[in-house]
């Protein structure tokens, strides 16, 4: 019982007690390493994630309508500028924290700038002054001085400009001007002298100051004919306060950047909730409106976050049972190989505690050890989230587990090695609660639900159970088909296949192949999971764009397509129209349908569905969406639900076209017929409910309009988005051009997505990192976890087979015959258990799917996991890798054991 005893004992055993150790340092390394790891790669996906963000999503902006202020109000900017700390202050503390850079605008409404320099082909041009802060820090003067307060004649407001502000005007420092006020007339209201002084150019156009409407750094276009030029001048806080003297309008505006590098992800919950009080939170001296889209970005990434952490928790459940199951599967095969040491000892006395204190004398010299090394290594990587506590009670638990595997084998003097001493009754009981615990835990989880990124130990205990459950049905199933086997086998010329099968089918252990299963699960999980994912982000890509490239703007000269098409790389282009709302009609005259609005979409059927062809797109065309028509006959429809009821109610919904609902699309009235229901259809947009589907009508030359497309799918690899860009922009320049349509305000520029895009943003959603470590470190970790279980299932019985194997090769077994021997009692052992394993962790996303959150991963779109031949394929690989070093470890553990001395010494070796 003494200390260099049991030093001793752990040398002579050193084997057995370096793989405790290793198992121990195992776990210890996992539960403090995996969370610090994950919190690294939460908080580098969240600064990430918030920093590529458009500024609109990072901001804070407060700001008041323009207001004119009576003739004595003085310093007016000075005394809003007092607010952009007092408006931070009120802020909640955890928005606060992550305030980086602020600032503080006074701008002017536009006056239109009149001077000598002003070339009258320069047009209109119409100027705000603007002061506030961080302007002068963050630009360069290329000519003249800073302004200053307004000086004399006639308080002259000194402004420098932007140098590709005055390039483009060709003014320079010195040159003179007036600020007007103008009636719709051009009638003078108000006016205001002002003087260039400087001209300056921006340190850094990205600099966060310059994200202002609109921008300092350019002239704004017209937005229509005949309407100004747009421009930013810079001024002194006194000369706001002049043209406030003046009777100009003016607005103040203090903005709050987020710093990505101030987020962290454990305060994420309270920093959504303080943004949402932010409202209630604000000075109420000043009447102010906020707006701000940082919320958006910080729930998509908290809901993104609660999905893959209870992922996680899923995948560290299954290492951490697997781990504890090859842990005590140690302890058990330590001790039978030292069986008779524990019979000896209560055969000359010893008491039950005296086995216990031996077999805990021994444990705590290596195993807590092994523990506390395991936690300082798990301490080195970095991030911060581990806990010591867990650390300790798996530290106990291990060294507590040898001695009360060595009690349990020195109470027992024999007992079947194929039950594991449990007498049958016992081990039908054990089976039987398990198998009852797994099913009812799957039902309630089912039946329950949970809340979409929270973790119980209902989530985690269901797949370990579940897995147990199907490694207890495998042990008992698979015997049988065995045992037919054994009969055709014996019925057979020679001994291999009947001695390989007929052991086979009773020499089973369930500890290790429960082991086993549980870390092939895990290991299938992963893969059908991460496929599912994948997947689920294709067809979310797809869906927003249907081909490789997509095209949408306002209207497009029709030859654009032709354009396109004729592009290096283009393989197939289809025009679509879309009206985004429009209400149909009664009849032709236009009398109102009691039918709200929807979206319609005119698609050129044939051509998109080569376009999807081509793109390698899983979309489907229906016939009646490429169909011919011309436009005089009612169009076949492809509705949504709501629609389809709405049209029915109204008694349009006329299949045959005799009562047909009419819309108008670019002045032109459309029959359409409700020619087929469904859910959605790719051109719709994501999240549109109410739609509306027609195939492109081949209108007369004579019509009066004719339809103009907004839009284009394109197919094709290595097309550049540029050069599409490019001619979209003058296809619709061309268009609006000719007076084909009202413009009316600045038409927007067309936007060009392409469905790579679309797919890298989906798998940039912040947390990918983290969903990458889960799954590798569970496919991984289950793969090897599995191997190191199979090796312990193979040296559970190696004794008798080493006995068995030692008398027939003495009755005259070859080698080779012995490897075959071999081969077929293992094979059996491996698929079982790594094919129940591979069944089992493809089924488990099936009753998991509804509770893990996966959405979030895909953009919204459902995960629908499903058995990939990539995972046939790897499963298949491991079962072959497995069954290999089955093989090998038994073959070393026999040239270890010496079989000739096994059969001369007897039963123990």
């Amino acid at each position: 019982m003494s200390l260099p005893g049991a030093a001793r004992r752990v040398r002579a055993y050193g084997g057995q007690f370096l793989l405790l150790a290793v198992l121990t340092l195992v776990t210890a390394l996992l539960i403090t390493g995996v969370p610090r790891v994950a919190d690294r790669l939460t908080g580098q996906g969240l600064t990430e994630y918030v920093a590529g963000q458009p500024v609109a999503r990072r901001d804070l902006t407060y700001s008041t309508a323009p207001t004119a202020f009576p003739p004595s109000t003085r310093a007016a900017v000075t005394g809003h500028a007092a607010e952009l700390a007092g408006i931070e202050e009120a802020m909640p503390a955890e928005v606060r924290d992550t305030i980086g850079e602020r600032w503080y605008v006074a701008q002017s409404v536009p006056g239109r700038l009149r001077g000598p320099t002003l070339a009258p082909e320069k047009g209109l041009i119409d100027v705000h002054l603007r002061a506030g802060t961080g302007i002068k820090e963050a630009a360069t003067l290329v000519d003249g001085r800073w302004p200053e307060r307004p000086v004399a004649p006639a308080r002259t407001v000194e402004v420098t400009l932007a140098e590709t502000i005055a390039g483009t005007l060709g003014v320079k420092t010195g040159d003179r001007f007036v600020l007007l006020i103008l009636d719709p007339d051009d009638n003078v209201l108000k006016s205001l002298p002002v003087q260039l002084v400087g001209v300056w150019r921006p340190n850094d156009p990205a600099d966060g100051v310059w994200d202002t409407l609109p921008s300092m750094l350019k002239l704004s276009p017209p937005e229509g004919d005949g309407d100004p030029f747009v421009g930013v001048a810079y001024t002194a806080d006194g000369g706001v306060d002049e043209a406030v003297a003046t009777g100009w309008p003016v607005s103040f505006g203090w903005r709050y950047r987020i710093a990505p590098d101030r987020l962290e992800p454990g305060r994420l919950d309270a920093l959504i909730a303080g943004v949402d009080g932010l409202d209630r939170a604000r000075p109420t001296r000043i009447e102010m409106t906020l707006s701000q889209g940082v919320d958006i970005p910080l729930r998509r990434f908290a809901d993104s976050l609660a999905a893959a952490r209870t992922l996680l928790a899923v995948i560290a459940a299954g290492l951490l049972a697997t781990l504890a199951g090859l842990t005590l599967l140690a302890a058990r095969l330590a001790a039978r190989r030292r069986r008779a040491e524990f019979h000896l000892i209560r055969a000359r006395g010893g008491s039950t505690g005296a086995v216990l204190r031996r077999g805990l004398a021994e444990s705590l010299l290596v195993l807590p050890a092994a523990a506390g090394i395991g936690w300082l290594l798990g301490g080195l990587l970095p991030g911060t989230g581990a806990s010591w506590r867990w650390v300790v009670i798996a530290g106990l638990l291990a060294t507590l587990l040898p001695p009360l595997a060595a009690l349990a084998v020195g109470r027992r003097a024999g007992g079947r090695s194929d039950l594991g001493g449990r007498s049958p009754a016992v081990r039908l009981t054990v089976e039987v609660a398990v198998l009852g615990l797994a099913v009812l835990g799957a039902f309630l989880l089912r039946r329950r639900g949970l809340t979409a990124g929270s973790v119980d130990p209902l989530l985690v205990s269901v797949p370990v159970l579940l897995a147990i459950a199907a490694a207890l049905l495998a042990l008992r199933a698979y015997p049988w088909p065995l045992r037919l086997v054994s009969r055709v086998a014996a019925r057979a010329r020679g001994s291999v296949a009947f001695l390989g099968t007929a052991r086979a089918g009773r020499a089973a252990s369930t500890g290790p192949l429960v082991v086993v299963v549980l870390a092939v699960a895990t290991a299938a999980f992963c893969g059908v999971v991460a496929t599912g994912i994948e997947t689920g982000r294709d067809t979310a890509a797809a869906q927003a764009v249907p081909g490789d490239l997509l095209v949408r703007g306002e209207r497009f000269m029709p030859d654009t397509a032709d354009e396109l098409a004729g592009l290096p790389g283009v393989r197939a282009v289809a025009p679509l129209l879309t009206v985004p709302a429009e209400r149909p009609y009664a009849d032709r005259a236009g009398r109102p349908a009691p039918v709200t609005e929807m979206r319609v979409v005119l698609v050129d059927g044939e051509r998109f569905a080569e376009v999807a062809r081509q793109a390698g797109v899983p979309v489907t065309v229906p016939d009646l969406v490429r169909a011919r028509t011309d436009g005089s006959t009612p169009l076949p429809a492809l509705v949504s639900p709501a629609v389809a009821e709405e049209l029915a109610d109204a008694g349009l919904a006329d299949s045959r076209g005799e009562r047909p609902a009419w819309l108008d699309v670019q002045g032109n009235r459309l029959p359409v017929r409700t020619a087929a229901t469904v859910d959605d259809f790719a051109l719709a947009g994501e999240g549109v409910r109410r739609f509306v589907v027609l195939p492109w009508p081949a209108l007369p030359a004579d019509a009066p309009h004719q339809l103009a497309p907004t839009g284009f799918v394109l197919a094709g690899s290595g097309v550049d988005a540029a050069e599409v860009d490019r001619i979209a922009r003058d296809g619709q320049r061309r268009y609006l051009r000719i007076g084909g349509v009202d413009a009316g305000d600045k038409a927007r520029a067309p936007e060009v997505t392409t469905r790579a895009a679309v797919r890298a943003d989906l798998g940039g959603t912040g947390v990918n990192g983290l969903l990458v470590f889960g799954f590798v470190l569970g496919a991984g970790g289950g793969a090897a976890l599995g191997l190191l279980g199979l090796a312990l299932a193979v040296l559970a019985g190696a004794r008798s087979r080493g006995q068995v194997l030692s008398r027939l090769r003495t009755m005259g077994l070859s080698r080779r015959q012995w490897r075959g021997l071999l081969m077929v009692e293992l094979t059996p052992l491996v698929l079982v258990s790594v094919l129940t394993g591979a069944v089992v962790g493809a089924l488990l996303p099936l009753l998991l799917t509804p509770v893990l959150g996966l959405p979030a991963f895909t953009g919204g779109v459902d995960v629908r996991p499903g058995f990939e031949p990539g995972l046939v394929a790897g499963v298949t690989v491991l079962a072959m890798l497995a069954l290999g070093f089955a093989i090998t470890v038994e073959a070393v553990n026999n040239r270890r054991l010496r079989l000739g001395e096994v059969l001369r010494l007897g039963e123990e070796s």
